[in-house]
């Protein structure tokens, strides 16, 4: 169904796609991954024997309970069952050169939300409210997402967070047990946060329809009411809940990311958007890119310090109050002081140079959520 003619017959009748994609022969997960998620998974790689221990503690966490469960009570996907995203998932595996297609399941829940799990083996899963929410491109661009996390390998590391996540609340009477492992959540949900980011990326690979992609998250935000919604105007949202506010509106944002395990939709669609016009994007559609075969030598340092540079660029032309300060601070801004003196208002932005009172701008916390993750712990569910 890609650029070489991946086709195949179901019941005498042959499918064509509907257009031509371009295909990725060997393509490392490290074409795509975000900076940050991509130097941990090379360095976990990296440790002799990881995959074998976290193997081992499959019979502990309840990946078995989960495929019996799926088996049992969801619809599996295949030529006689949904079977357009059956297509759409072996698609997505040939377009990324994954080999072993992965089972995937639709779940009957109304809650738009996809996942990828398992130790042994990674499946997917999709409820009905996802496959009853997105078109065919945006459902594909899902499909990638989830894709992706497998040839990633993030299906290892979010059960374990699931598992983690399950006993944080069993042994939440335990004052210093639980905190030793929400802290380990904690940890865990900002890596995952940027795995999200990272899948995002290879589902753009897969659909190769920017505006597809944009759909899906402002349908994930909004509902199915594309006719009342403007990509344009959406991706203004991300760029003023980054912008705006003080100080203590900074505070809020963190406070309000941290029980998540995905970043906020505008700030995905916003994240996206900069990598598809990134040098980085076109080179990988050029054909130019990372392959799997030398995963083996791909340096821990390096990565380091890509992800190390990634942040510091961040920081340096982020237009958060906080950001901005931690900017200034590094930098040796001289009007620093000043800003102290006039208090939380004096970090919206720019110091004011004409002796004017600082700009305070709108609240810029975001305490909405997308069905995947709210003010309390809830399994790591991808809602892509």
């Amino acid at each position: 169904m890609s650029d070489e003619g991946h086709e195949h017959h179901d019941a005498g009748r042959e499918k064509v796609p509907s257009r031509r994609r371009r295909r990725f022969p060997g393509i490392s997960s490290r074409a795509y991954e975000h900076p940050a998620d991509r130097s941990a998974l090379v360095a976990l790689r990296k440790l002799s024997g990881f995959d074998t221990v976290f193997k081992a503690l499959s019979g502990l966490l309840p990946e078995r309970s989960l495929r019996l469960l799926f088996l049992s009570d969801s619809v599996r996907v295949s030529d006689q069952q949904f079977a357009h995203l059956n297509d759409m998932l072996r698609d997505a595996c040939h377009i990324l050169d994954l080999e072993k297609v992965p089972p995937m399941y639709v779940n009957q829940d109304p809650q738009p939300n996809a996942m990828c799990i398992g130790l042994d083996e990674p499946i997917i899963v999709v409820t009905t409210g996802l496959v009853e929410l997105l078109d065919e491109e945006e459902m594909r661009a899902v499909v990638g997402h989830e894709v992706g996390h497998a040839l990633s390998g993030h299906a290892v590391y979010r059960t374990i967070l699931l598992f983690l996540t399950n006993l944080a609340i069993r042994v939440a009477w335990i004052p210093l047990g639980n905190l030793a492992i929400m802290a380990i959540v904690t940890a865990l949900r900002e890596w995952f946060r940027k795995s999200e980011l990272s899948a995002d990326r290879a589902g753009l690979l897969v659909g190769q329809d920017l505006k597809a992609s944009m759909r899906g998250l402002m349908k994930i935000a909004g509902g199915n009411h594309l006719h009342e919604m403007n990509v344009d105007a959406f991706l203004e949202q991300a760029e003023e809940y980054e912008a705006s506010g003080d100080l203590r509106d900074s505070v809020l944002k963190i406070l309000n990311v941290l029980p998540r395990t995905h970043p906020f939709s505008t700030v995905r669609a916003a994240e996206l958007k900069k990598w598809a016009e990134s040098r980085d994007y076109q080179r990988i559609m050029d054909g130019h890119y990372p392959r799997r075969g030398e995963d083996k030598d791909a340096s821990v340092t390096d990565s380091f310090r890509d992800s190390a540079a990634h942040y510091a660029t961040s920081v340096k032309s982020s237009k958060d109050p906080l950001m901005k300060l931690v900017s200034d601070i590094a930098g040796g801004a001289g009007d620093l002081g000043g800003r102290v003196r006039r208090g939380f208002g004096g970090f919206t932005g720019s110091a004011p140079s004409d002796g004017s009172s600082p700009r305070n701008g709108s609240n810029g916390s975001d305490g909405t959520t997308d069905g995947t993750d709210g003010p309390t712990d809830t399994p790591p569910r991808d809602a892509t």
